[in-house]
């Protein structure tokens, strides 16, 4: 019961920390870093997909349900960043249009 506290005790840190510094972003760094980070979502995916992997539905009902809360997690925010990252590259994209002569 112990080590079920030290981890909520890591994840309230975790939240407040990761609250802290994403409002000292700048915005217009904002975008860059996300599509950066997508490979630790794409770490984090693996991860969940191997704990689902490991837990079995019928002993362990509260592991299989987080680990396939995380597996949908993760895949929103690994899909959502590709999409920002796309987004933000077809702003930089020459519009094809009428040419001056």
């Amino acid at each position: 019961m112990n080590e079920v506290y030290v981890g909520l005790y890591i994840l309230v840190l975790a939240v407040f920390i990761g609250i802290e510094v994403i409002s000292k972003v700048p915005a217009v760094l904002h975008t860059p870093l996300m599509s950066g980070t997508n490979a630790v979502h794409g770490i984090i995916l693996i991860g969940a997909f191997l704990v689902l992997g490991e837990s079995d539905p019928g002993t362990d009902t509260l592991q299989f349900v987080v680990s396939a809360i995380a597996v949908v997690m993760a895949t929103l925010n690994v899909v959502g960043g590709f999409v920002v990252t796309d987004r933000m590259l077809q702003m930089f994209k020459k519009k094809s249009g009428p040419q001056k002569a």
